[in-house]
């Protein structure tokens, strides 16, 4: 008579198996706190009791019907800790007189074969992966679960969500704390684009506005193209009221002006001018000569 499985391993096998199953169609682990998810438990729980009742009611059973060697073979068996049991019989040989029993009668080139039974922490393993695959394949169908779009979508509104609470909780870019980077040239380009390319073209070359690629500059209040830029920027120009003062306006922030001028010093000092015959504006203002950043 085979040894049962303990009534709280199953329990805890259940409880597992629970929280994979719970944690597939919820996607977080808040259901650790919800009354519905320990509610299960218990209920599993006095199943998994009254299925072990029935069970020793069964054993009971059938120990009466065993003879006296069977019976202290059994006896002695069931001394034997359950995981050390499981251990040995993973690990089990069977003697000779066994390996007759359940030796199949062919075999090849001297070969033969036993019909042994597969161990059961083997099947259990593809039990649980038959029912593992086919939960996970309900939870990837009708659910947003291990959708690459919606965990996308998830993931992006959360970085969206970080990075507002750290724009938050820094202080604003000023004139005195902008600093040129050429991480900022890209995102610089597109806020070019949108705030400055109808006066001075997306090149830079000018047009309405003057040319930027060049080293001719109608104000020049600060030492360095990168302060002078954003000077320009954030308080316009004294002398033509369309550069209107977008900073102060608060039509763009300290930290989009930085970027703004982190782009027109790298078409400027990086790029090569675009001249008049490239189809530049020409050249206003007096030459600049620029500290070095």
């Amino acid at each position: 008579m085979k040894q049962r499985t303990p009534v709280v391993i199953n329990i805890l096998i259940i409880i597992g198996l629970l929280i994979v199953f719970y944690y597939l169609f919820v996607q977080s682990y808040a259901f650790l706190a919800s009354p519905y998810f320990w509610g299960t438990v218990v209920i599993a729980g006095i199943l998994a009791y009254i299925h072990g009742a029935i069970g020793d009611l069964i054993e009971n059973n059938k120990f009466k019907k065993l003879s006296p060697e069977e019976k202290a073979a059994y006896l002695a068996e069931k001394k034997v800790p359950f995981l050390k049991r499981m251990y040995l019989a993973a690990f089990k040989k069977q003697s000779e007189t066994e390996e007759k029993d359940i030796l199949i009668d062919h075999g090849f080139d001297g070969i033969m074969e036993l019909d042994n039974q597969l161990p059961k922490w083997w099947v259990g393993l593809f039990y649980f992966g038959t029912a593992f695959c086919i939960v996970y394949i309900a939870a990837y169908s009708f659910t947003d679960f291990a959708h690459p779009l919606s965990e996308y979508e998830k993931e992006y509104k959360e970085q969206l969500a970080s990075i507002e609470e750290y724009q938050k909780s820094q202080p604003p870019v000023t004139i005195e704390t902008a600093k040129y980077s050429a991480d900022n040239i890209a995102e610089g380009k597109e806020l070019f684009k949108t705030n400055c390319a109808s006066c001075h073209k997306e090149d830079g070359s000018g047009g309405i506005g003057p040319n930027l690629t060049d080293n001719y500059w109608i104000n020049q209040p600060e030492k360095t193209l990168f302060k002078n830029v954003f000077h320009m920027d954030w308080n316009g120009s004294p002398t033509n009221p369309a550069m209107r003062p977008f900073g102060k306006n608060g039509e763009v922030s300290g930290a989009e002006i930085e970027k703004i001028a982190a782009y027109v010093y790298h078409i400027n000092q990086e790029q090569p001018p675009v001249t008049p015959a490239q189809g530049g504006a020409a050249p206003q203002g007096t030459e600049a000569h620029w500290e070095k950043e």
